[in-house]
Protein backbone atom coordinates (compact mmCIF):
# COMPACT_ATOMS: atom_id res chain seq x y z
CA UNK A 1 0.00 0.00 0.00
CA UNK A 2 1.27 3.31 -0.59
CA UNK A 3 2.19 5.99 2.11
CA UNK A 4 1.86 9.65 1.81
CA UNK A 5 5.60 11.24 1.91
CA UNK A 6 6.37 14.21 4.32
CA UNK A 7 9.56 15.52 3.44
CA UNK A 8 10.99 18.63 6.31
CA UNK A 9 13.83 21.25 4.10
CA UNK A 10 15.06 23.66 7.09
CA UNK A 11 17.52 25.98 4.82
CA UNK A 12 20.72 26.34 5.81
CA UNK A 13 20.69 23.44 8.72
CA UNK A 14 23.92 22.00 8.12
CA UNK A 15 26.50 23.55 10.61
CA UNK A 16 30.36 22.83 12.34
CA UNK A 17 31.18 23.07 15.93
CA UNK A 18 30.68 26.58 17.64
CA UNK A 19 32.84 27.67 20.77
CA UNK A 20 30.03 29.37 22.10
CA UNK A 21 28.06 26.04 22.28
CA UNK A 22 31.08 24.14 24.09
CA UNK A 23 32.08 22.59 20.54
CA UNK A 24 28.61 21.48 19.17
CA UNK A 25 26.98 22.02 16.57
CA UNK A 26 23.27 23.97 16.98
CA UNK A 27 22.03 20.40 16.17
CA UNK A 28 23.71 18.70 18.97
CA UNK A 29 23.10 21.61 21.10
CA UNK A 30 19.39 21.59 20.69
CA UNK A 31 17.05 19.79 22.63
CA UNK A 32 14.71 17.50 20.34
CA UNK A 33 12.05 15.33 22.23
CA UNK A 34 10.42 14.65 19.09
CA UNK A 35 12.28 14.05 16.54
CA UNK A 36 14.98 11.94 19.51
CA UNK A 37 11.62 10.11 20.30
CA UNK A 38 11.54 8.31 16.69
CA UNK A 39 15.40 8.78 16.18
CA UNK A 40 16.41 5.53 16.99
CA UNK A 41 13.94 3.56 14.55
CA UNK A 42 15.01 5.99 12.00
CA UNK A 43 17.38 5.73 9.46
CA UNK A 44 20.28 8.62 9.14
CA UNK A 45 22.93 9.68 6.82
CA UNK A 46 25.28 12.37 5.29
CA UNK A 47 23.46 14.31 2.26
CA UNK A 48 25.62 16.11 -0.47
CA UNK A 49 22.55 17.87 -2.20
CA UNK A 50 24.80 18.39 -5.39
CA UNK A 51 27.78 16.99 -5.07
CA UNK A 52 30.90 16.07 -2.96
CA UNK A 53 32.91 19.69 -2.67
CA UNK A 54 30.30 21.56 -4.31
CA UNK A 55 28.94 24.36 -2.36
CA UNK A 56 24.79 24.66 -3.10
CA UNK A 57 23.14 27.35 -3.80
CA UNK A 58 19.10 27.37 -2.02
CA UNK A 59 17.80 26.80 -5.62
CA UNK A 60 19.92 24.04 -7.24
CA UNK A 61 20.03 22.26 -4.00
CA UNK A 62 16.16 22.33 -3.83
CA UNK A 63 15.70 20.90 -7.15
CA UNK A 64 17.98 18.34 -6.67
CA UNK A 65 16.24 17.30 -3.53
CA UNK A 66 12.86 17.70 -5.19
CA UNK A 67 14.55 14.84 -8.30
CA UNK A 68 15.28 17.52 -10.70
CA UNK A 69 19.15 17.43 -12.13
CA UNK A 70 19.90 21.29 -11.53
CA UNK A 71 22.22 20.96 -14.43
CA UNK A 72 19.68 20.32 -17.22
CA UNK A 73 17.60 22.85 -16.54
CA UNK A 74 18.98 25.57 -14.01
CA UNK A 75 19.21 28.66 -16.02
CA UNK A 76 20.23 31.20 -12.93
CA UNK A 77 17.81 31.58 -9.85
CA UNK A 78 15.65 35.03 -11.11
CA UNK A 79 13.04 33.13 -13.14
CA UNK A 80 12.30 31.33 -9.22
CA UNK A 81 11.81 34.80 -7.40
CA UNK A 82 9.68 36.01 -9.92
CA UNK A 83 7.19 32.68 -10.29
CA UNK A 84 7.48 33.13 -6.43
CA UNK A 85 6.00 36.56 -6.16
CA UNK A 86 3.05 36.13 -9.10
CA UNK A 87 5.02 37.59 -12.17
CA UNK A 88 4.58 35.64 -15.11
CA UNK A 89 7.54 35.61 -17.65
CA UNK A 90 7.59 34.79 -21.49
CA UNK A 91 9.92 32.87 -22.96
CA UNK A 92 12.58 35.06 -23.69
CA UNK A 93 12.37 37.35 -20.90
CA UNK A 94 14.84 37.72 -18.37
CA UNK A 95 14.93 37.42 -14.72
CA UNK A 96 17.19 38.60 -12.28
CA UNK A 97 17.08 38.51 -7.91
CA UNK A 98 18.05 41.37 -6.27
CA UNK A 99 18.80 42.81 -2.60
CA UNK A 100 17.99 45.60 -1.55
CA UNK A 101 21.12 47.75 -0.42
CA UNK A 102 23.01 50.60 1.40
CA UNK A 103 25.52 51.97 -0.85
CA UNK A 104 27.57 55.39 0.15
CA UNK A 105 28.01 58.27 -2.05
CA UNK A 106 30.60 56.53 -4.15
CA UNK A 107 28.22 53.51 -4.78
CA UNK A 108 30.63 51.09 -2.05
CA UNK A 109 28.79 48.94 -0.63
CA UNK A 110 27.67 49.62 3.26
CA UNK A 111 25.20 46.95 3.80
CA UNK A 112 23.92 44.03 1.36
CA UNK A 113 20.71 43.37 2.99
CA UNK A 114 19.92 47.40 3.97
CA UNK A 115 19.58 46.37 7.69
CA UNK A 116 17.61 43.32 6.66
CA UNK A 117 14.65 45.94 5.39
CA UNK A 118 11.13 43.89 5.11
CA UNK A 119 7.54 44.85 4.13
CA UNK A 120 5.81 47.46 4.31
CA UNK A 121 8.84 49.45 2.96
CA UNK A 122 9.65 47.35 0.33
CA UNK A 123 6.88 47.51 -0.77
CA UNK A 124 6.61 51.40 -0.68
CA UNK A 125 10.45 51.82 -2.24
CA UNK A 126 8.56 49.02 -5.20
CA UNK A 127 6.01 51.29 -5.68
CA UNK A 128 8.13 53.98 -6.87
CA UNK A 129 9.92 52.35 -9.49
CA UNK A 130 7.28 49.86 -10.69
CA UNK A 131 8.38 49.60 -14.39
CA UNK A 132 10.37 51.52 -16.89
CA UNK A 133 11.26 51.03 -20.50
CA UNK A 134 14.63 51.29 -21.01
CA UNK A 135 16.39 50.66 -24.28
CA UNK A 136 12.59 49.62 -25.97
CA UNK A 137 12.48 46.48 -23.49
CA UNK A 138 10.20 47.16 -20.68
CA UNK A 139 11.39 46.31 -16.98
CA UNK A 140 9.15 45.39 -14.31
CA UNK A 141 10.49 46.06 -10.69
CA UNK A 142 8.94 44.37 -7.40
CA UNK A 143 9.81 43.45 -3.68
CA UNK A 144 9.72 40.09 -2.99
CA UNK A 145 10.51 38.57 1.10
CA UNK A 146 12.44 39.84 3.65
CA UNK A 147 15.24 42.12 1.89
CA UNK A 148 14.79 41.09 -1.44
CA UNK A 149 13.17 42.15 -5.15
CA UNK A 150 12.95 41.09 -8.33
CA UNK A 151 13.72 42.69 -11.97
CA UNK A 152 11.74 41.43 -15.27
CA UNK A 153 13.62 42.82 -18.46
CA UNK A 154 11.03 41.90 -21.26
CA UNK A 155 11.71 42.60 -25.07
CA UNK A 156 13.16 41.59 -28.63
CA UNK A 157 17.04 39.69 -28.85
CA UNK A 158 17.65 39.52 -24.69
CA UNK A 159 20.14 36.96 -23.56
CA UNK A 160 21.05 36.05 -19.58
CA UNK A 161 24.58 35.24 -19.70
CA UNK A 162 25.15 38.57 -17.71
CA UNK A 163 27.18 38.97 -14.60
CA UNK A 164 26.03 40.05 -11.32
CA UNK A 165 26.12 43.82 -9.80
CA UNK A 166 26.18 42.46 -6.84
CA UNK A 167 29.73 42.26 -5.74
CA UNK A 168 29.22 40.02 -2.68
CA UNK A 169 30.95 41.41 0.09
CA UNK A 170 30.78 45.11 1.52
CA UNK A 171 33.26 47.75 1.16
CA UNK A 172 33.31 47.40 -2.66
CA UNK A 173 31.79 49.10 -5.45
CA UNK A 174 28.34 47.76 -7.17
CA UNK A 175 29.64 46.41 -9.94
CA UNK A 176 28.72 47.15 -13.99
CA UNK A 177 26.68 44.10 -15.09
CA UNK A 178 29.04 42.72 -18.48
CA UNK A 179 27.39 40.73 -21.30
CA UNK A 180 28.74 37.58 -22.13
CA UNK A 181 27.76 37.09 -25.66
CA UNK A 182 25.57 40.22 -27.96
CA UNK A 183 22.70 39.50 -26.95
CA UNK A 184 23.39 39.97 -22.82
CA UNK A 185 25.18 43.05 -23.85
CA UNK A 186 22.25 44.30 -24.12
CA UNK A 187 20.48 42.86 -21.48
CA UNK A 188 23.81 44.30 -18.97
CA UNK A 189 23.61 47.67 -20.42
CA UNK A 190 19.39 47.80 -19.74
CA UNK A 191 20.23 46.45 -16.07
CA UNK A 192 23.12 48.55 -15.36
CA UNK A 193 20.75 51.92 -16.76
CA UNK A 194 17.74 50.61 -14.08
CA UNK A 195 20.02 50.07 -11.21
CA UNK A 196 20.97 53.93 -11.45
CA UNK A 197 17.74 54.98 -12.12
CA UNK A 198 16.61 53.22 -8.64
CA UNK A 199 19.78 54.52 -6.45
CA UNK A 200 18.50 57.85 -7.91
CA UNK A 201 15.10 57.66 -7.15
CA UNK A 202 15.66 55.80 -3.65
CA UNK A 203 17.91 57.92 -2.12
CA UNK A 204 15.55 60.92 -1.99
CA UNK A 205 12.62 58.72 -0.37
CA UNK A 206 10.52 59.37 2.01
CA UNK A 207 11.18 56.21 3.15
CA UNK A 208 14.78 56.28 3.91
CA UNK A 209 14.62 59.56 4.95
CA UNK A 210 12.75 58.39 7.97
CA UNK A 211 15.24 55.19 7.95
CA UNK A 212 18.53 57.16 8.60
CA UNK A 213 16.37 59.43 10.98
CA UNK A 214 15.45 56.16 12.97
CA UNK A 215 19.25 55.72 12.89
CA UNK A 216 18.52 52.81 10.57
CA UNK A 217 20.80 51.76 7.01
CA UNK A 218 18.88 53.26 3.77
CA UNK A 219 17.63 51.11 1.24
CA UNK A 220 18.99 53.21 -1.70
CA UNK A 221 20.46 50.77 -4.03
CA UNK A 222 19.52 47.07 -5.82
CA UNK A 223 21.88 44.49 -6.12
CA UNK A 224 21.23 42.39 -8.84
CA UNK A 225 22.39 38.54 -9.67
CA UNK A 226 21.20 34.74 -10.62
CA UNK A 227 20.31 36.03 -13.89
CA UNK A 228 18.76 33.68 -15.80
CA UNK A 229 15.85 32.67 -19.04
CA UNK A 230 12.53 30.90 -17.67
CA UNK A 231 13.44 26.99 -17.76
CA UNK A 232 10.86 24.19 -19.28
CA UNK A 233 10.09 21.99 -16.12
CA UNK A 234 8.91 18.38 -16.43
CA UNK A 235 5.63 18.74 -13.65
CA UNK A 236 5.98 17.16 -10.35
CA UNK A 237 3.34 14.58 -10.80
CA UNK A 238 4.41 13.36 -14.14
CA UNK A 239 7.56 13.23 -13.28
CA UNK A 240 7.27 11.72 -10.10
CA UNK A 241 3.41 10.19 -9.97
CA UNK A 242 2.46 11.78 -6.86
CA UNK A 243 0.73 15.26 -6.23
CA UNK A 244 2.27 17.86 -4.81
CA UNK A 245 1.89 20.46 -2.20
CA UNK A 246 4.31 22.74 0.02
CA UNK A 247 3.93 25.13 3.32
CA UNK A 248 6.67 27.75 2.20
CA UNK A 249 6.83 31.53 2.75
CA UNK A 250 10.36 32.66 1.25
CA UNK A 251 9.63 34.15 -2.53
CA UNK A 252 12.13 31.65 -4.22
CA UNK A 253 10.85 28.25 -2.34
CA UNK A 254 7.57 29.65 -3.29
CA UNK A 255 8.54 30.02 -6.81
CA UNK A 256 10.23 26.65 -7.52
CA UNK A 257 7.24 24.81 -6.43
CA UNK A 258 4.76 26.58 -8.45
CA UNK A 259 6.77 25.87 -11.32
CA UNK A 260 7.19 22.15 -10.37
CA UNK A 261 3.40 22.68 -10.51
CA UNK A 262 2.76 22.27 -6.67
CA UNK A 263 0.03 23.96 -4.32
CA UNK A 264 2.09 26.27 -1.91
CA UNK A 265 0.36 27.71 1.12
CA UNK A 266 1.51 29.93 3.44
CA UNK A 267 -0.49 30.10 6.30
CA UNK A 268 -1.18 32.82 8.97
CA UNK A 269 1.76 34.23 10.84
CA UNK A 270 4.04 32.02 8.61
CA UNK A 271 7.34 34.10 7.29
CA UNK A 272 10.36 33.93 5.74
CA UNK A 273 11.92 35.65 9.31
CA UNK A 274 12.52 34.26 12.39
CA UNK A 275 9.84 35.12 13.76
CA UNK A 276 7.72 32.78 11.68
CA UNK A 277 4.87 30.57 13.26
CA UNK A 278 6.06 27.37 12.73
CA UNK A 279 3.21 25.64 14.58
CA UNK A 280 1.07 27.20 11.71
CA UNK A 281 2.85 25.82 9.12
CA UNK A 282 2.70 22.28 10.84
CA UNK A 283 -1.22 22.42 10.84
CA UNK A 284 -1.08 23.49 7.05
CA UNK A 285 0.88 20.10 6.35
CA UNK A 286 -1.02 17.89 8.23
CA UNK A 287 -3.92 19.57 5.73
CA UNK A 288 -2.29 19.55 2.49
CA UNK A 289 -0.94 15.66 3.97
CA UNK A 290 -4.81 15.11 3.66
CA UNK A 291 -5.38 15.60 0.11
CA UNK A 292 -1.74 15.50 -1.25
CA UNK A 293 0.61 12.57 -1.71
CA UNK A 294 4.03 14.32 -1.37
CA UNK A 295 4.11 17.68 0.64
CA UNK A 296 7.28 19.52 1.33
CA UNK A 297 7.53 22.02 4.71
CA UNK A 298 10.68 24.95 4.14
CA UNK A 299 12.31 26.52 6.81
CA UNK A 300 14.09 29.42 6.32
CA UNK A 301 14.99 30.71 9.55
CA UNK A 302 17.59 28.17 10.45
CA UNK A 303 19.48 29.75 7.53
CA UNK A 304 19.81 33.18 8.64
CA UNK A 305 20.90 32.09 11.89
CA UNK A 306 23.63 30.81 10.00
CA UNK A 307 24.25 33.84 7.62
CA UNK A 308 23.88 36.51 10.73
CA UNK A 309 26.53 34.03 12.81
CA UNK A 310 23.71 33.67 15.23
CA UNK A 311 23.88 30.47 17.38
CA UNK A 312 21.24 30.61 19.90
CA UNK A 313 18.84 31.74 17.04
CA UNK A 314 19.69 28.70 15.28
CA UNK A 315 19.57 26.48 18.55
CA UNK A 316 16.15 27.69 19.00
CA UNK A 317 15.47 27.84 15.73
CA UNK A 318 15.65 23.74 15.54
CA UNK A 319 13.88 23.65 18.96
CA UNK A 320 11.19 25.43 17.05
CA UNK A 321 10.82 23.02 14.36
CA UNK A 322 11.20 19.70 16.71
CA UNK A 323 7.92 21.20 18.48
CA UNK A 324 6.28 21.68 15.43
CA UNK A 325 7.24 17.80 14.50
CA UNK A 326 5.68 16.46 17.60
CA UNK A 327 2.35 18.50 16.22
CA UNK A 328 2.12 17.13 13.24
CA UNK A 329 3.13 13.31 13.89
CA UNK A 330 0.34 13.38 16.59
CA UNK A 331 -1.94 14.60 14.11
CA UNK A 332 -1.47 13.11 10.97
CA UNK A 333 -2.73 9.22 11.81
CA UNK A 334 -2.13 8.18 8.57
CA UNK A 335 1.12 5.70 7.96
CA UNK A 336 4.03 8.62 6.79
CA UNK A 337 7.56 8.52 5.42
CA UNK A 338 8.89 11.22 6.86
CA UNK A 339 11.87 12.99 6.32
CA UNK A 340 14.04 16.12 7.37
CA UNK A 341 17.04 17.74 6.04
CA UNK A 342 18.39 20.79 4.71
CA UNK A 343 19.50 22.42 1.73
CA UNK A 344 22.92 23.23 2.38
CA UNK A 345 25.22 23.83 5.21
CA UNK A 346 25.32 27.67 6.87
CA UNK A 347 27.55 27.50 9.88
CA UNK A 348 27.20 30.40 12.11
CA UNK A 349 30.91 30.00 12.56
CA UNK A 350 31.98 30.61 8.74
CA UNK A 351 28.32 32.71 7.99
CA UNK A 352 28.10 31.36 4.42
CA UNK A 353 26.88 28.51 2.41
CA UNK A 354 30.11 25.31 2.75
CA UNK A 355 30.09 21.96 0.64
CA UNK A 356 29.88 20.30 4.20
CA UNK A 357 27.00 17.54 3.61
CA UNK A 358 23.75 18.14 5.53
CA UNK A 359 22.19 15.32 8.05
CA UNK A 360 19.24 13.17 7.45
CA UNK A 361 16.90 11.48 8.70
CA UNK A 362 14.04 8.97 7.51
CA UNK A 363 11.58 7.54 9.45
CA UNK A 364 8.32 5.25 8.75
CA UNK A 365 7.23 2.41 10.96
CA UNK A 366 8.51 -0.39 8.89
CA UNK A 367 11.71 1.10 8.66
CA UNK A 368 15.16 -1.05 10.14
CA UNK A 369 16.52 1.59 12.63
CA UNK A 370 20.39 2.69 13.03
CA UNK A 371 19.70 2.72 17.05
CA UNK A 372 21.10 6.60 16.73
CA UNK A 373 19.20 8.32 19.53
CA UNK A 374 20.02 12.12 18.13
CA UNK A 375 19.57 13.49 14.84
CA UNK A 376 22.78 15.66 14.27
CA UNK A 377 25.69 16.22 11.78
CA UNK A 378 28.01 13.82 13.94
CA UNK A 379 25.68 10.90 15.24
CA UNK A 380 24.25 10.80 11.03
CA UNK A 381 27.69 10.12 9.75
CA UNK A 382 27.32 6.97 11.19
CA UNK A 383 23.78 5.91 10.00
CA UNK A 384 22.67 2.80 7.47
CA UNK A 385 22.50 5.30 4.65
CA UNK A 386 26.29 6.53 4.68
CA UNK A 387 26.55 9.56 2.26
CA UNK A 388 24.39 10.33 -0.92
CA UNK A 389 23.41 12.97 -3.57
CA UNK A 390 20.51 14.82 -3.67
CA UNK A 391 18.95 13.21 -6.70
CA UNK A 392 18.89 10.05 -5.24
CA UNK A 393 16.61 11.17 -2.42
CA UNK A 394 13.08 11.38 -3.76
CA UNK A 395 13.84 7.70 -5.58
CA UNK A 396 14.66 6.56 -1.80
CA UNK A 397 11.57 8.14 -0.51
CA UNK A 398 9.34 6.89 -3.18
CA UNK A 399 11.18 3.10 -2.55
CA UNK A 400 10.45 3.38 1.02
CA UNK A 401 6.75 4.67 0.57
CA UNK A 402 6.21 1.88 -2.01
CA UNK A 403 5.67 4.28 -5.10
CA UNK A 404 8.57 2.94 -6.97
CA UNK A 405 7.67 0.36 -10.27
CA UNK A 406 9.81 -3.00 -9.68
CA UNK A 407 12.93 -3.14 -11.81
CA UNK A 408 13.41 -6.18 -13.69
CA UNK A 409 10.99 -9.56 -13.71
Amino acid sequence: MTKKILLVICDGLGDRPVPELGGKTPLQAARTPNIDGFAAKSMHGLLYTIAPGITPGSDTSHLSLLGYDPGGIYTGRGPFEAAGIGISMNPGDVAFRCNFATVDGRRIVVDRRAGRIGEPETGRLSSLLPSAVIDGANVTFRESTEHRCVVVIRGKGLGSNVTDTDPGVTGKEILKARGLDDSSARTAEILNQFTDMAIKTFSGSEVNRDRVSRGLPAANAILARGGGIFPHVENFLKKHGMTFGAVAAEGLIIGICRVLGGEVVTPPGATANMNTDLLSKGRAAVELLGRKDFVLIHVKPTDIAGHDGNSGGKVDIIQRVDEMIGEIMSSFKEELVFAITGDHSTPVTAKEHTCDPVPLLIYSRHLRGDGIAHFDEISAGRGSLSSMRGLELMTLLKGYADRNEKYGA
